[in-house]
């Protein structure tokens, strides 16, 4: 059985999706419908851009979107790929509603890059931040949040991301991020092996309670959006469940901002629904390496950076 997974922010390179417009007459049609969309020259920021134009949020979400809307339409259009069953990381879930015709392209992309605008003007540049958790458990890693915010007297600081294994991303107050490393002690968790905190280099405290005031944006920006129910089920950041009903996505992509993003849950549940092939529909291998790390034995990943990855899926689908 067949997944989808679409991905999120940090997956975004310089020359994303130029093989697909080079190749494929379908890819190059989406990239004019985004650049119409929004009045945009995609084709130049997506394969001129540099680093750091694509890294700005509000640049960022809609080029991976757009790679991604490209990436499987061209799957679809070209091999007959469907997926069973899909899931996407953060800003990834809006390609997974869109692949799933639950929402039209041009209202996703104007949608995500108001989605990265409210993102990045909710925390004044400085006052948040991101930090990677190397080498505790979930359980964990909420534990230590309770615990910092407590110790320290300040707040929020909360997963952001629960990616894999021994993988979790914080979000919060950028001073109590800086507060926690100075003071974690390495005996406060037993069996614990050592822990390494990684400031992350991010313009915002993303899934956090500090993202509120997107969250209320977005609500009224997706409220004015048409959702349909979706031609195949979503396994939702939120609760990490499979959704088809277009209210429910529209109601989980608003509640996403400020919640953690569940990634290993969401895995877990594609897996124990059947799942044993996914195709990571977008630029990068970021998610490839988060599955290999939830479950190395029952999943296998393919990715699509260049022609010879689209043959290699094209050789897989056939001997399905």
């Amino acid at each position: 059985m067949w997944g989808a997974i679409f991905p999120g922010q940090g997956s975004q390179v310089p020359g994303m999706g130029k093989f697909l417009y080079q190749e494929f007459a379908l890819a190059r049609q989406i990239f004019e419908e985004a650049s119409d969309s929004l009045s945009l020259d995609f084709k130049k920021l997506c394969f001129d851009g540099s680093e750091a134009d694509l890294a700005l949020t509000e640049n960022t979400q809609p080029c991976l979107l757009l790679v991604s809307t490209a990436t499987y339409r061209v799957l679809n259009a070209e091999l007959g790929f469907t997926p069973q069953l899909a899931a996407g990381h953060s800003i990834g879930e809006y390609a997974a509603v869109v692949a799933a015709e639950a929402l039209a392209f041009a209202d996703g992309m104007r949608a995500v890059r108001r989605r990265g605008q409210a993102m990045q003007s909710a925390v004044p540049v400085g006052h948040g931040g991101m930090c990677a958790v190397v080498g505790l458990t979930p359980e964990q890693v909420f534990e230590l949040c309770r615990w910092a915010e407590t110790a320290s007297g300040q707040t929020p600081v909360q997963p952001a991301n629960i990616n894999a294994p021994g993988q979790i991303v914080i979000s919060g107050k950028k001073s109590l991020l800086d507060w926690i490393p100075g003071n974690f002690k390495a005996d406060m968790f037993a069996n614990s092996p050592r822990v390494k905190f990684i400031a992350l280099k991010v313009s915002a405290p993303f899934h956090c309670s500090m993202m509120k005031p997107a969250e209320d944006q977005m609500a009224a920006v997706l409220g004015d959006l048409q959702f349909s129910s979706a031609k195949f089920p979503i396994v939702q950041n939120v609760n990490a469940e499979a959704v088809r009903d277009g209210n429910q996505l529209r109601a989980n992509l608003i509640k996403q901002i400020s919640a953690p993003v569940r990634w290993i849950e969401c895995v877990q549940n594609m897996r124990s629904r059947g799942v044993t092939k996914n195709i990571e529909v977008g630029c990068g291998k970021v998610l490839a390496g988060l599955v290999k790390k939830i479950d190395s034995e029952g999943l296998r990943t393919f990715n699509i950076n260049s022609l010879e990855d689209f043959k290699s899926v094209e050789n897989e689908l056939k001997g399905a």
